[in-house]
């Protein structure tokens, strides 16, 4: 029979080893986040008691879904440049989700056509519920816009294009 105390008897009641309880809200919540944001991992800690949540990123539709966005920032068909190395190509600084207007019901900072000047706001990427606004690196005209509104972004993605 199995005592307070013992490792076999804390485990079947929810608790590790060393007095460490599972906070089941908390696991839920890290993993709202993680849907939220698209990461696939995150971890949380206080002190020396340390969570981490990681989803399986392997789904049988991720592959095809992951490879529509992606082409138009890739190499795209031979003899057609990268738009990557596009003078005008506006990329992700971080990893976050985009809005591409400042307010949920208010106009976009800029729509395909527009001419913009440097400096001005084109988008705004969230990352860790910060906001930050992605200006203008050149003045030009927005011929692409490669992302949807709340859309998530990777660190180096080609998201607006200039000409």
């Amino acid at each position: 029979m199995s005592k307070p105390g013992d490792p076999a008897t804390d485990a079947a009641a929810g608790e590790l080893p060393g007095d460490l309880t599972v906070d089941g809200a908390l696991v839920r919540a890290l993993a709202a986040l993680l849907a939220e944001t698209g990461l696939s991992e995150i971890e949380y800690a206080v002190g020396d008691r340390r969570i981490r949540v990681a989803r399986n990123a392997v789904v049988s539709l991720a592959p095809a879904a992951a490879a529509a966005p992606s082409a138009p920032n890739g190499a795209g068909t031979p003899g057609e440049p990268s738009l990557a190395a596009h003078p005008g190509a506006v990329k992700a600084p971080m990893v976050g989700t985009v809005y591409l207007s400042p307010q949920p019901e208010a106009p976009p900072f800029a729509k395909l056509g527009d001419t913009v000047s440097a400096g001005q706001p084109l988008l705004i990427i969230e990352a860790m519920k910060v906001m930050n606004q992605i200006r203008a690196p050149r003045a030009g005209r927005l011929t692409q816009i490669l992302v949807d509104d709340g859309a998530p972004v990777e660190y180096g993605e080609v998201v607006m294009v200039l000409e």
